[in-house]
């Protein structure tokens, strides 16, 4: 009896203890697996989580270098000033922009760093086809005149007559295409082609189909086709384009804008004359368009800016409200022209006048004195004048006249000349990419 009574109270006391530890055996085994559950599901989480952050800043890095390679391919396009190595700065995060000159072909690459995520964008630009020079002196219907001791080492092509009087040089052929082309009073040490000629000495062969008091050392060749025309190397749309490139910044006083101490301009539209005195170091960085006159004296230096490579640089006077007796240029006494420091790089003037053309007696370009250098003049509808110890690289003008001592010095390579802006000249955009 008494064992059955301790037995009742033994399991009577036994019994919620043991369900209390089941209890608390069964919560334990909840949170640990309740545990392992939010930690395995915790773990992708904050992966994704860490994943979506990298990608925002990988983005990031990506779009700071496309800024980058946009800035400077802009700057590179528009002629504008830029280094060979930029840095960008967007919203705290960074862009190191390298240029490399290869061969012609501008490669730009930019690498973006947000937070140490790199990314890299490479950018291709690829130059214009510029302007083409493939002589010495070209004249269009107005034709040449050489006095005295003028000069011209490379080929002479003409739309109009070729008068030489005294002892001018051509060294080089000599043509004066058309039916009504003429060449009188030269000396030539290559060949020359004229529907006429009189009054010449030419070393070589002569084509032509009416001669008369000339000598030939080379071959005669009588009853030949006239040459065919042609066309000046630069056009009004080109000349348009370069226009449109310097108006992107505009100076509209003083006026005449005088610059006679060293600076460095373009691209820009100066909204009046020009004036250059003294003995500064004027440095183009880009097309420059005065709308007036241009007048350049004293002893200055006038260089392209070592950015622009082995493109040229136009320097246009040109008033459309004026082209009859503004638009002009004089260029006197002894005014150096340099390229950037790569070689086939020029400084090119560029006048719109067209008085000559219209049949008056106004000069669009006048040089003179000791103007020398890596100088390019043009004048498609005016007439340029070289006087005395002018040297120049290449003249193309509706009218040419050189006397004195004037000479021009052809260089290999005009014929394929590259204008830094402009509708066939400049750089575009040939491939854009990420790389690793």
């Amino acid at each position: 009896m008494r064992n059955g009574i301790r037995k009742n109270i033994f399991r009577k006391n036994f019994k919620p203890r043991q369900r209390g530890a089941a209890l608390l055996i069964a919560v334990l085994f909840f949170l640990i697996i309740s545990l392992t559950v939010a930690v395995g599901s915790g773990g992708p989480v904050i992966a994704d989580r860490k994943a979506a952050q990298n990608l925002i800043k990988s983005k990031a890095s990506y779009f700071t270098s496309e800024a980058g390679t946009e800035d400077v391919s802009y700057r590179i396009i528009k002629s504008k000033k830029y280094g060979n190595a930029e840095n960008l700065t967007l919203n705290g995060y960074t862009a190191s922009m390298a240029v490399v000159d290869n061969g012609g072909v501008k490669e730009v690459t930019a690498v973006g760093n947000a937070q140490n995520l790199i990314r890299k964008i490479k950018t291709r630009l690829i130059a214009g086809t510029g302007a083409s020079f493939h002589y010495g002196v070209q004249v269009g219907e107005g034709g040449i005149i050489m006095e005295n001791s003028s000069r011209v080492a490379g080929n002479v092509f003409s739309n109009g007559p070729i008068v030489g009087q005294n002892s001018n040089t051509i060294n080089g052929d000599i043509v004066s295409a058309g039916p009504a082309g003429s060449i009188s009073g030269s000396y030539a040490t290559g060949t020359a082609y004229a529907h006429s000629i009189s009054n010449s000495k030419i070393d070589k062969d002569a084509y032509y189909a009416a001669i008369s008091n000339t000598t030939v050392g080379g071959t005669k060749y009588p009853n030949s086709p006239d040459q065919a025309t042609s066309s000046l190397p630069i056009t009004d749309a080109m000349i348009d384009g370069w226009k449109t490139a310097a108006a992107v910044s505009v100076i509209s006083s003083p006026c005449p804008y005088v610059i006679s101490s060293s600076v460095t301009i373009g691209p820009v539209k100066i909204n009046c004359d020009l004036e250059i005195s003294g003995s500064p170091t004027i440095t183009i960085a880009g097309p420059v368009w005065v709308n007036g006159n241009i007048e350049i004296s004293g002893t200055p230096t006038i260089k392209l800016s070592s950015s622009l490579g082995g493109n040229s640089v136009a320097i246009i006077a040109d008033n459309p409200a004026n082209r009859t007796t503004s638009s002009k240029i004089e260029l006197a006494n002894s005014a150096q022209f340099q390229n950037s420091g790569t070689e086939g790089s020029y400084v090119l003037f560029v006048s719109q006048n067209n008085s000559a053309q219209n049949g008056g007696s106004e000069k669009a370009l006048t040089a003179e004195n000791s103007i020398s250098g890596e100088v390019l003049v043009y004048a498609g509808h005016g007439e340029i004048q070289l006087k005395n110890s002018v040297s120049l690289r290449e003249v193309s003008a509706y009218r040419i006249r050189l006397s004195n001592s004037s000479q021009v010095i052809y260089k290999t390579g005009l014929a394929n000349l590259i204008f830094t802006s402009g509708p066939s000249g400049g750089y575009s955009i040939n491939s854009w990419q990420e790389i690793q």
